[in-house]
This record gives structure tokens, sequence and C-alpha cells, in this order.
């Protein structure tokens, strides 16, 4: 999982981690270990596959996450839990310091389904992967170009509930606000034709390590 020393980037192929910090702890909460498409100046992007092992938050019961009534899903106690991706694959970009990452889906058969923009810290680069912090908020482009906000309530609750202070939630709307202007000038990378890409027939699907939420040294941003 190192990068090239020499250059500081990933070379195609290799595998890495991407992961999000615990909203208001230091804890790792969601792991997933992903192929590097593209990695350089300008471009980050990576391949989760279908049946990918992975970790994400649960609640302490084990209750999904999702089914619990939104007044009370960021105050109950979590845990996490290991799990496989069992949808289509993701494709993830990010651009180095931008406080967003773009990710493209699939309906089976390659059909493509929309540009899913998640709003998030900058990704902080380490020798086995990146990790950030999401923001709740996120926005949907789809194939016609139209798009939308989503998870405003999931945005609206984590500030009620003191995961998000009033200053991060301005600069979370800015981004939000900035993505939107790339959206709407079709900028990269809507415009570079990633839904047309694919991936290597060769590369295995990465494994989870047992150590997925070791704490590293940060290379950058």
């Amino acid at each position: 999982m190192e990068a090239d020393g020499s250059a500081g980037f990933w070379a195609p192929g290799s595998q890495i981690l991407w992961r999000y910090r615990e909203n208001g702890g230091a804890r790792f909460h969601i792991a997933r270990p992903v192929t590097v498409v593209r990695d350089d100046r300008e471009l980050l992007a990576v391949w989760m596959a279908p049946g990918t092992e992975c970790v994400k938050p649960v609640l302490a019961d084990g209750t999904p996450v999702h089914v619990e009534p939104l007044e009370s899903r960021y105050t109950k106690p979590r845990s996490v839990q290991r799990d496989r991706w069992f949808g289509t694959g993701v494709l993830k970009l990010a651009r180095p310091g931008e406080p967003w990452s773009v990710w493209l889906f699939w309906d089976p058969g390659w059909q493509f389904k929309n540009w899913y923009v998640n709003l998030e810290e900058p990704l902080a680069r380490w020798a086995g992967g990146v990790d950030s912090e999401d923001h709740f908020l996120d926005i949907s482009v789809h194939p016609d170009r139209s798009w939308h906000w989503r998870d405003e309530d999931e945005f609206a609750q984590a500030q009620r509930d003191g995961l998000v202070d009033a200053q991060l939630a301005r600069r979370v709307r800015d981004a939000g606000r900035a993505a939107v202007e790339v959206i709407r000038a079709w900028g990269p990378p809507f415009s570079d034709g990633w839904q047309h890409w694919r991936p290597d027939p060769s590369w295995s699907v990465p494994s989870l390590p047992q150590d997925w939420d070791r704490t590293p040294a940060h290379l950058s941003s």
C-alpha cells in the first residue's frame, strides 16, 4: 500500500484505504479498500469493486444507522461492523485540497446512473491511503446535468446535535455552492468522460487489512 517514494503518488493498480473519521470524534468508522486508477497532482481516482469488504458504522445494538429515526440517529451509542459492498462498483474522484469528492454510480450492465458530490474535509494522504470526515450534505448530479441537494435533513440534524458548529456549517455551504458552480459550468470531472471508464479486468478485489483503523502520520492534503 506504499506510495511511490520518489513522486509521492500511487501507481495505477495500487490498493489503498479510503477512510472517514466519525463526526465529533477521532476514531475511524468507515474504511473502504480501493484500487488506484490515477494519482497525480491534479486528481486521485480510485475504484471500489463490488464485493469489497468494508467497515461501516452501526448503532451499538447492531441496528443499521439509516433505519434509526433522524432525531436520535446521531446521539445513540455506535459501533462499527464489517460488511461487503454488494452494489455495483463506485468510482471516486478527488482533487487535492478540494472539500468534496465526486463519486460515479452505475446500474447493472454499466448503465450510468449519476454523479454524487460528497462534501467532506479535503483528503489527508498517508502511506496506506487517504482520510477525511464526511460533512453530511451532498449533491446528486444526473446524466442530463440536472442536480439537487441531498441529505439536507441530516445536515440540519447534525447541527442541532452539535456535530456541526456554525462555522463549519458555513464552510460546508460555501463548499456546496462552489461545487454547484462547477456543475453549472460543466467543469471537470463532470466533463471528463469518466462515466465511460471501465476497470482493468485483471484487478483483484482489495482485502480489508486487520489494522484498518491504525492511526498514521499524514503526509499531505
